[in-house]
């Protein structure tokens, strides 16, 4: 496959207003961000995607964008961004930022201007039907629960919102509307940055006519992704971008594309006629999840099994690789609870167990992306009331399912707990002081308890750390050709315990073994792979034996062989 900067970098995601605070007034600023790059840089990473900083009243923390030319003031001013850019520049480092363009916010200049008038020239701007038979024009459910649709008595129509009622639907078929979108793309890649993460980007194409879901539940409301997600004019309007814009500079984008396939990754990312570098799915992030529950992801499925994961993952690798398209690599986001929460042992095996889940998925083929305090093994948060949670999701749901009577409140804040996105949002531990050194001032959510036992004063310096295993997974990573384009092939697929892979390129091979269990299961190496000679690359154990023939495995333990 085609080389690409983006394709050997390692993506960190900052969330700013949990990252660092400069000015003491409890919320992190670009400022705080520009005093930590030297940390970023130490880590080895090599490209920062920055959620969104615009001008926003907060409705779902700066993804209901009211001017994309503007900074938010909680976060600095756009002295400070230039300066965040430049200085991060002066270091080799890459600056991705949100693209928020499926909605707005309903305190954007068009909006206002939109909802003043059924013959406004800004009315055309977004999505707005009259109803029918005085209810709203679909059942659709909004992905934030509740109506996807909100009356406005100003004009006596509805608007289309698949988020919050202050995130109304952009029309993207009106071509003036797409107009604006390319020239404020242009207005941040002119100012230097490399690239684009873009929020939701393939809901933003609609089926003509607003049709109703199919009711598949007992709900008013029902889910209707066949009527948007990558609806009809879909492709189309992302290569009028590239053509428009992006395949006028060296940047690099990723999509945030849920419910897709491989097959939709494949045409999405291909070399030939794809319509951005990489994108996100979803699909392993669900497999903790109950199918067919009305709960969505917060009913937590006890019986996932690890083979679930093995067939998710190994699918999309298998597939991009042969179709030439490009994985992005990740556990975690502002999205996503903490994976060492998740997926291994945030309590007595929490280190190894945080270091090997970096093992299995930075030797995978891909773009990895390390979420904030990732790199520490930040774990989830356990609030005891509901009320130390900020997240818009979060109240909305549990309005919808306790206070209507449905379900038990205790029960459903288990579920906030383990599956909440605060829990991802909470400031980053920075040292065992104040508000783990993220703040002199109270912060805007409280920090996680254990910042005194997980923080970056602590691991920078200690070879041992969950950190310094991230730098030295990166710098395999750039050591290694192989780690950025072998081909992937799983072994073992029936194992529920051992997770272990092989890459290969040209005659070089690796071996990734990981377990996921508290257990000491014994790896056997499979026929056909030659382990008589293996080097050793990184283990999250001092290994002493390099034997591979019944090989018995640690908690949680993690190995990469380069083999003869």
């Amino acid at each position: 496959m085609a080389k690409q900067w983006w394709k050997e970098s390692v993506v960190y995601q900052i969330y700013p207003r949990s990252f660092n605070d400069s000015n003491n007034d409890g919320i992190g600023d670009l400022n705080g961000i520009i005093e930590k790059l030297d940390y970023l840089k130490d880590l080895g990473v090599d490209v920062v995607w920055l959620s969104p900083v615009y001008e926003s009243p907060n409705d779902d923390n700066g993804y209901d964008i009211s001017n994309y030319r503007a900074i938010m003031d909680e976060f600095g001013t756009m002295e400070d961004w230039d300066r965040l850019l430049e200085e991060m520049h002066n270091r080799g480092l890459k600056l991705v930022m949100d693209l928020v363009v499926n909605h707005s916010s309903d305190e954007h200049a068009w909006f206002a201007e939109s909802r003043k008038s059924k013959d406004n020239p800004y009315r055309d701007y977004y999505i707005w039907d009259p109803g029918k038979d005085g209810a709203e024009p679909n059942n659709w459910v909004s992905f934030f629960s509740g109506s996807a649709w909100q009356y406005d008595e100003a004009t006596e129509e509805y608007y289309l919102h698949l988020f919050t009622k202050k995130q109304p639907d952009l029309n993207w078929e009106n071509p003036k509307l797409r107009e604006e979108v390319y020239d404020l793309m242009k207005f941040w890649l002119d100012k230097g940055i490399d690239g684009f993460r873009m929020d939701v980007i393939n809901v933003i194409s609609k089926t003509p006519g607003l049709p109703d879901a199919e009711v598949t539940t007992d709900s008013k409301y029902q889910w209707g992704g066949e009527h948007f997600v990558n609806g009809p004019r879909f492709m189309e309007f992302m290569k009028e971008m590239n053509e428009k814009v992006l395949d006028h500079y060296d940047v690099m984008t990723v999509g945030e594309t849920p419910m897709v396939t491989p097959e939709d990754g494949v045409r999405f990312t291909n070399e030939e006629d794809g319509i951005c570098s990489m994108l996100f799915q979803f699909e392993h992030m669900d497999v903790d999840s109950t199918p067919g529950s009305h709960l969505g992801k917060w009913k937590i499925n006890p019986d996932w099994k690890l083979t679930d994961l093995k067939k998710i993952m190994t699918k999309w690798q298998v597939s991009m690789q042969e179709g030439k398209g490009w994985n992005s690599l990740y556990l975690e986001n502002h999205d996503q609870p903490r994976s060492v929460s998740r997926f291994a042992d945030d309590g007595k095996y929490h280190e190894v167990s945080a270091k090997m889940l970096a093992t299995w998925l930075h030797m995978m083929q891909g773009t990895p992306y390390v979420y904030q305090g990732q790199e520490l093994g930040m774990t989830n948060v356990a609030f005891e009331r509901l009320e130390d949670y900020k997240d818009v999701e979060i109240h909305n749901f549990y309005r919808d399912v306790v206070e209507n009577g449905s379900e038990d409140p205790e029960m459903i804040m288990d579920a906030i707990r383990a599956k909440g996105r605060d829990n991802a949002r909470t400031p980053m531990h920075w040292n065992s002081g104040t508000n783990a050194g993220f703040s002199d001032a109270e912060p805007w959510i409280k920090v996680n308890p254990n910042y005194k036992d997980i923080n970056a004063e602590q691991q920078v310096n200690d070879p041992n750390s969950v950190y310094s295993y991230y730098k030295r997974l990166i710098q395999l990573r750039k050591q290694h050709e192989i780690v950025v384009h072998g081909d992937y092939d799983l072994i073992l697929e029936d194992d529920e315990q051992i997770y272990a892979y092989t890459r290969t390129l040209g005659d070089e091979k690796l071996l990734v073994i990981t377990n996921f269990s508290g257990e000491k299961p014994v790896f056997k190496l499979p026929a056909g792979l030659d382990g008589s000679r293996p080097e050793l690359l990184i283990s999250n154990y001092d290994v002493r034996d390099h034997s591979l023939e019944g090989l018995t495995l640690k908690p949680y333990e993690a190995r990469v062989y380069k083999l003869a």
